[in-house]
């Protein structure tokens, strides 16, 4: 059958998922959307690092799970990051306490979604991922970001740009202090100014300003 030359391109997904068939089910979903089709699917990171080494294998997003057997999707999004940095990585999980979703964006992810999501939102994710390099659900802004407001007219002073940059990081806010050279209680004044600067209630609010403005690159 001839191909019309004209017919637009599909971006093509991966999704690594280790319960298969919830991996059928979201990639049936994704085969469903118009500009979407599903490469292939993985059962955890090893298997998705070992397929994509193949020819004609590299997708342009993977839909990925954080909890797997034998590596999981903060340390497979961290290789592919340095390996594959043009693919695109959307978390798609149960999980949704503030600690993992800040390991998950640290490491590279784009988004956060958890897995009840619904399926249009599915799709406008997988649509803003491509079409902007990032997306988070309102879910996710509600539990834990509470969304982030553009700044405008907001200025912040040096030490508090300092300070932003130290939280993206692993560092406790103790750690923080000693970087800083300040005491604990000066941190958290900090904490407290950006806070309210950014319209922001946690350390996920920080990072994900922190992205969005170009002050941390996972």
């Amino acid at each position: 059958m001839a191909i019309n030359a004209h017919t637009k391109m599909k971006f093509s997904v991966v999704v690594v998922d280790d319960h298969f068939l919830l991996s059928q089910a979201i990639g049936g979903l994704v085969q469903g959307f118009k500009d979407f089709e599903v490469l292939y699917l993985c059962k955890n990171g090893r298997e998705l690092l070992d397929k994509i080494e193949g020819p004609d294998n590299i997708p342009d997003l993977v839909l990925m799970d954080i909890k797997m057997p034998i590596l999981n999707g903060i340390e497979t999004t961290e290789i592919l990051k340095v390996k594959f940095p043009k693919v695109k990585v959307l978390a798609l999980s149960i999980e949704e306490d503030e600690y993992t979703i800040l390991k998950m964006l640290r490491a590279g992810a784009c988004g956060y979604l958890l897995k009840d999501t619904k399926k249009e939102i599915l799709e406008e994710a997988l649509r803003q991922v491509m079409a902007t390099g990032h997306y988070y659900t309102n879910t996710v802004s509600k539990i834990l970001v509470s969304s982030i407001e553009k700044t405008g007219d907001t200025e912040l002073k040096e030490k508090e740009i300092e300070f932003i940059k130290l939280a993206c990081t692993d560092m406790s806010y103790r750690e923080i202090a000693d970087a800083m050279c300040c005491s604990y209680k000066t941190v958290e004044g900090y904490r407290d100014a950006v806070h309210k600067k950014l319209n922001v209630k946690n350390r996920i609010g920080l990072v994900l300003f922190a992205i969005h403005h170009n002050l941390f690159t996972p």
